[in-house]
């Protein structure tokens, strides 16, 4: 799939769910749950076991109009190419590297680098980062997307961390093209309360529709 049609699916979506599980079938419980309830991008973090074959798989069971299959935790150009080769679409990581950004390009995958303050977004875009990832999202909340964006209108943010279904419409009101949720969207997963996840992922999508005044 082309780069800009990623980039674009993803913003459409509005929001991507960060995958964190202890095994590969829980991981796959996860995404079936977040597709099932319109949240179509997955970041397949690689802190999951063996994420780079739990990637392989999922891209196999899904037509690739069905999901938009990234990873995430990505901390090195070297996990890029590895999680790239396995299916996925885009990267995301919790720091910006510039190595890794540069991979990507060279590749025309979509690159997601952790950034918190205006130097670091800056440097991740003059690097070529698509869209930044202001992470840890928590600990400035949703007023330091507008901050952001006064000096560096056209950035492109994603906040993760800290994200939930009362508060996205502020992230996406501020000026957020998406959100990144993880522990508020998957925590069912872990009781094995996967109907959880489809209802709150339909409550995301709802909220962020509505935030957009669709």
């Amino acid at each position: 799939m082309d780069k800009e049609k990623v980039i674009t699916r993803i913003t459409e979506v509005g929001i991507v769910a960060v995958v964190r599980a202890e095994h590969a079938e829980q991981a796959k419980k996860i995404t079936d749950a977040c597709i099932e309830g319109g949240v179509a991008a997955i970041e397949m973090t690689f802190t999951v076991p063996r994420a780079h074959t739990v990637i392989e798989e999922i891209a196999k069971m899904y037509k690739p109009e069905e999901i938009i299959l990234g990873a995430g935790t990505v901390m090195d150009s070297e996990t890029a190419r590895i999680a790239i080769l396995s299916g996925a679409r885009y990267i995301v990581s919790p720091y910006f590297n510039a190595d890794t950004v540069r991979l990507c390009n060279r590749y025309r995958v979509p690159c997601m680098p952790g950034a918190m303050t205006i130097k670091e977004v800056v440097e991740a875009m003059e690097a070529g980062a698509d869209i930044i990832k202001i992470f840890p999202g928590e600990a400035f909340g949703p007023k330091i997307i507008k901050a952001i964006k006064g000096p560096v209108p056209y950035a492109k943010m994603m906040p993760t961390g800290g994200v939930d279904v009362n508060n996205v419409a502020e992230w996406i009101k501020a000026g957020a093209v998406a959100v990144g949720a993880g522990g508020a969207l998957t925590a069912g997963a872990k009781t094995g309360d996967y109907a959880s996840i489809t209802r709150i992922g339909k409550e995301f999508i709802k909220k962020i529709k509505e935030a957009r005044g669709q």
